[in-house]
C-alpha cells in the first residue's frame, strides 16, 4: 500500500495504535492503513502552513481532522503538532512533532499539564527558573489557580458541558474540595446559595488548614486528623440546614482523601530506610502508618454501610465505599512490619554466635533495590518473590527459636494470663508456619485457655444483664453516665474482649481442629451482646420518642416558647429547659459517638436544644441565685438590701421584648435573650456583690462587739469609748450608703 513505505505515516499511525490500545493481532494494520489514506494526515506532513493533526478514535477506525472542533463526545482525542511551519520529513520527524493527548475537556488538559508538567518545571527547577521573567513567573502561578477555579466552578462556556453539582473531575485532592466551597461561598451560584456554600466551608474549616499542610505533621497527628476527618465528613453528610451534600461528591471526597492520606504515608516512610533503621523508629513509624490506613478504611466502611444507610434525612444508596488502594498499602505495611519484627524477635533470642552462624545479617537482601512502601499491582509479583526468598533464609533460625519458646512456655503453662501474655507478645514468631508446627501442643493449650475466658465472659455476662448499674449483680459502673450509656459501654468492653479472644485465635490457632467449634461460640456470645446493646438503644428510642408526645416530659422544647416563668404560689423562678433535657444532650452525644444512628425526631430535639443550652445553664444559675438569695441574707439585714433585692425582681418580672416590651422573651429571638441574660446577670451580681459586702462587715462587727465585751470599763473606759466610736463610724457610713438603719442599741448596753 502507499503508506507502508512512508516512514513518518508509520510513525503516525503507530503512536495512534498505542494510544488508542489496538491489538496488532486485531486488525491495528487495516485501521493503520486507513488512516494512511486520509488526506488530513498527508496536509500535516507534506505542507508547512498544517500545523495541526487530530486523531480520535471512533468505531473500528481512526479518523483524523486538521482542527480541533468543540464538541460533547467523550472520545479521547491525540493532537499531533509541529514546532515549526516546515514539512515533516525523516530527519526531523522526531525534533519537529509534538505529541498531546486532550481528555474530558480542553481547559481540564490544559490545566493538568501547567500543574504537573510546566509549572513545576519552570517554577521549581533552578535552571529554568532563573531564566524566567518573574512576571511571567506570577502569570504562570496565576494560570493554574485560574484554570483551577474555572473547573471547580464548572462552567458551561468553558467545558462545553452541562455541570451538575456532582461535577468532580477538577477535585483531586482534599483541599481542591474545601477550595470549591470557599469559591462558592464567595461567588455563589445558580445550582448552590452563598449561605449552603459557606455552611460546608464552615463545617470544612476544623481540617482544611491540616490537609494543606499534611506535610509538616507527624504520622502521629495524621492519626488524630484521620478521627477528626471522619467526625466532619459525618457532619457535613447528616447536616439538615441546606440541601443535603450530593452522594457522588462525598463518594468521590472519600476517595481523595484515602489517595492523599497514601500518598502522605508513602513520602514520610520513604524517609526512613525501613530494613537498617533502628527498629523500635521503623516499628513506631510503621504501626502509625498501618493505623492512618486502617482507621480511614473503618470510618469509610461504617458511614457508608452502616451509619449514613440508616440515616433517613440523607441515606446512603447503593453499595458502601471501600478505600481499596489504601487498604492494601495497610496490607503491604502490615507484611513490613512483620518481616522486621521476626528478625527482632530472632536477633533477641539467639545469642551473636548463632547469628553469624545463621547470616541473619543478610537476610535482608532478598529486598535490595524494592521499595516496600510503592504498593500497586506491578510491584505485587516482585515483593512476594522477595519475601518468599527471605523466609527460606530464615527458617533454620526458626527451628532454633521454636524449641526455645517451647521450653519457656512449658514454665509458665500452668499460668493462664502469662501464656495468653506470652502468646500476645511474640505473635508474629508463632504465626509463621515453621515455628506454629513446632509449637502444637502449646497452642492446643492457649485455645482450651481461651475457651475457658469465653466461658466466663458468658456467665458473667448473663449474671449481671438484668440487673441494676453498680449492684453487685448488675453490670459494672462508670462515672456520669445514664443507665443506658452505661449498659451499652460495659457490654462494649464485654465485647471488645471476646474480639481479642477471636483476632488471637484467627492469628495463630485456626489450623487447630477445636478452632471452628471456640469461633463459632465466642462469635454466638459476641452476637448476644450486640443485640442486647441493640435492644437498650432500641428501649431508650421509644422511651424518648414517647415522652417527646407528652407535654409533661420536660423534653418538649420549642424555639418559640418562654425561657422562664415566676411561679406565683411560691415566689420561685423556674427555666422552661428541663434537668431531663440536659441529660437527653448527653445521652444523645454519647451514643451518637459510641456509633448509633440516632432516630431523626430525636435528633431534631437535641438540636434545638443544643441550640439554647448555653443560655440556659446561665439562666439556672440566676435563677438558683433568685431562689436562694434570702437563706443567703443575715435577717437584720434584709432591710438594707431591698433596694438591689426589688430592682433584681423587677427585672424577671418585667421579662419582656420588642418596641414596649410587650412580648415575652423566648429561645429563637437570641437577641433579646441575650440581652435580657446581660442585664439579669448585672443585677444579680450587684445584689451578691452588695451582700457579700454587708456579711463581711457583720462578721466585722461581731469580732468588735465581743472586743467591746471584753474591755474593763472601770479601768478602760477610754477604749471602750473609742471602739464605740469606731462602730458608730462604720454604722453612719453604711446608713448613708444604704439609705437604712441598722440599730446598735444592743451594742450601747
Amino acid at each position: 500500500m502507499a503508506g507502508e513505505g512512508d516512514k513518518r505515516k508509520r510513525f503516525i499511525s503507530a503512536t495512534a495504535a498505542n494510544y488508542f490500545g489496538l491489538d496488532p493481532a486485531g486488525g491495528a494494520a487495516a485501521v493503520a492503513a486507513g488512516l494512511h489514506s486520509r488526506p488530513e494526515l498527508t496536509n500535516f506532513l507534506d505542507d508547512g502552513n498544517e500545523f495541526l493533526l487530530v486523531v480520535q478514535h471512533s468505531g473500528t477506525q481512526l479518523t483524523a481532522s486538521n482542527k480541533i472542533e468543540a464538541t460533547n463526545s467523550k472520545n479521547n482525542v491525540l493532537v499531533f503538532f509541529k514546532l515549526r511551519p516546515d514539512v515533516i520529513t525523516e530527519d526531523n520527524l522526531h525534533s519537529n512533532i509534538l505529541v498531546s493527548s486532550m481528555l474530558d475537556s480542553p481547559i481540564n488538559t490544559l490545566y493538568q499539564a501547567v500543574r504537573q508538567v510546566f509549572a513545576p518545571v519552570l517554577l521549581k527547577d533552578e535552571r529554568w527558573s532563573k531564566t524566567l521573567d518573574p512576571k511571567l513567573q506570577k502569570l504562570l502561578s496565576e494560570l493554574e489557580a485560574g484554570l483551577s477555579t474555572v473547573l471547580r466552578r464548572s462552567d458551561p462556556n468553558y467545558t462545553g458541558t452541562k455541570f451538575s453539582e456532582d461535577d468532580v473531575r477538577a477535585i483531586l485532592t482534599p483541599t481542591d474540595e474545601f477550595q470549591f466551597w470557599i469559591e462558592c461561598a464567595h461567588h455563589g451560584s445558580k445550582w448552590c446559595s452563598k449561605e449552603r456554600a459557606a455552611h460546608f466551608k464552615d463545617l470544612f474549616e476544623d481540617i482544611a488548614k491540616d490537609y494543606y499542610n499534611l506535610d509538616s505533621l507527624s504520622l502521629f497527628e495524621v492519626v488524630d486528623l484521620v478521627e477528626t476527618t471522619k467526625d466532619t465528613v459525618d457532619g457535613v453528610w447528616r447536616q439538615t440546614e441546606h440541601d443535603p451534600y450530593p452522594q457522588p461528591r462525598m463518594h468521590n471526597l472519600l476517595d481523595v482523601i484515602g489517595g492523599s492520606l497514601g500518598r502522605y504515608i508513602q513520602r514520610k516512610l520513604a524517609a526512613l530506610n525501613l530494613w537498617e533503621d533502628a527498629f523500635h523508629s521503623v516499628k513506631e513509624n510503621l504501626k502509625a502508618g498501618i493505623l492512618i490506613c486502617e482507621q480511614w478504611v473503618s470510618a469509610c466502611e461504617y458511614l457508608t454501610g452502616q451509619l449514613w444507610q440508616r440515616y433517613t434525612l440523607h441515606p446512603w444508596k447503593n453499595e458502601k465505599y471501600f478505600p481499596e488502594s489504601l487498604a492494601k498499602l495497610g496490607k503491604r505495611l502490615d507484611e513490613v512490619l512483620t518481616v522486621r519484627t521476626l528478625h527482632e524477635k530472632l536477633t533477641f533470642f539467639l545469642p551473636a554466635g548463632e547469628q553469624n552462624a545463621l547470616h541473619l545479617a543478610q537476610v535482608f537482601e532478598p529486598f535490595a533495590g524494592l521499595n516496600p512502601v510503592h504498593y500497586n499491582p506491578y510491584t505485587e509479583p516482585l515483593w512476594k518473590a522477595a519475601v518468599s526468598q527471605y523466609e527460606r533464609i530464615i527458617a533454620p533460625a526458626e527451628q532454633k527459636i521454636a524449641s526455645k519458646l517451647k521450653k519457656f512456655i512449658s514454665e509458665i503453662q500452668d499460668s493462664p494470663q502469662q501464656l495468653l501474655q506470652t502468646f500476645q507478645k511474640y505473635k508474629e514468631l508463632i504465626k509463621h508456619p515453621n515455628i506454629s508446627k513446632e509449637l502444637l501442643f502449646e497452642r492446643e493449650t492457649l485455645l482450651a485457655r481461651l475457651q475457658d475466658y469465653v466461658k466466663d465472659y458468658q456467665t458473667d455476662f448473663e449474671t449481671r444483664c438484668h440487673g441494676v448499674p453498680g449492684d453487685v449483680s448488675g453490670p459494672l459502673s462508670g462515672k456520669n453516665l445514664s443507665e443506658v450509656v452505661n449498659n451499652i459501654v460495659w457490654v462494649r468492653q464485654l465485647e471488645l474482649k471476646v474480639d481479642d479472644a477471636i483476632k488471637l485465635a484467627q492469628a495463630l490457632l485456626s489450623d487447630l481442629p477445636g478452632f471452628q467449634a471456640f469461633h463459632q461460640s465466642a462469635d454466638s456470645l459476641l452476637e448476644q451482646l450486640k443485640v442486647y446493646e441493640q435492644e437498650h438503644f432500641d428501649d431508650w428510642s421509644r422511651n424518648i420518642q414517647s415522652e417527646l408526645s407528652n407535654p409533661k416530659s420536660g423534653l418538649c422544647i420549642q424555639a418559640s416558647s418562654p425561657v422562664m416563668e415566676l411561679d406565683h404560689v411560691f415566689g420561685t423562678l423556674n427555666i422552661l429547659y428541663s434537668d431531663r433535657l440536659v441529660t437527653l444532650l448527653r445521652e444523645v452525644r454519647q451514643l451518637s459517638a459510641l456509633g448509633f444512628a440516632i432516630p431523626a425526631k430525636i435528633q431534631h430535639v437535641a438540636n434545638t436544644a443544643q441550640k439554647f443550652c448555653k443560655q440556659a445553664v446561665i439562666l439556672k444559675q440566676v435563677a438558683h441565685f433568685y431562689n436562694s438569695i434570702d437563706q443567703q441574707m443575715i435577717e437584720s439585714q434584709k432591710p438594707m438590701m431591698l433596694q438591689s433585692a426589688l430592682a433584681f425582681e423587677q427585672i424577671i418580672k418585667h421579662s419582656k421584648s420588642g418596641p414596649g416590651g410587650k412580648a415575652q422573651i423566648t429561645w429563637d429571638n437570641p437577641r433579646d435573650l441575650e440581652a435580657y441574660i446581660q442585664k439579669l446577670q448585672a443585677a444579680a451580681e450587684r445584689l451578691s456583690s452588695e451582700n457579700r459586702k454587708l456579711r463581711k462587715w457583720h462578721t466585722n462587727f461581731i469580732e468588735k462587739v465581743i472586743s467591746l465585751m471584753n474591755i474593763d470599763l472601770l479601768r478602760q473606759q477610754q477604749r471602750w469609748k473609742d471602739g464605740l466610736q469606731d462602730l458608730r463610724t462604720v454604722f453612719a457610713t453604711l446608713e448613708s450608703q444604704a439609705g437604712c438603719h441598722y440599730h446598735i442599741a444592743n451594742c450601747e448596753h
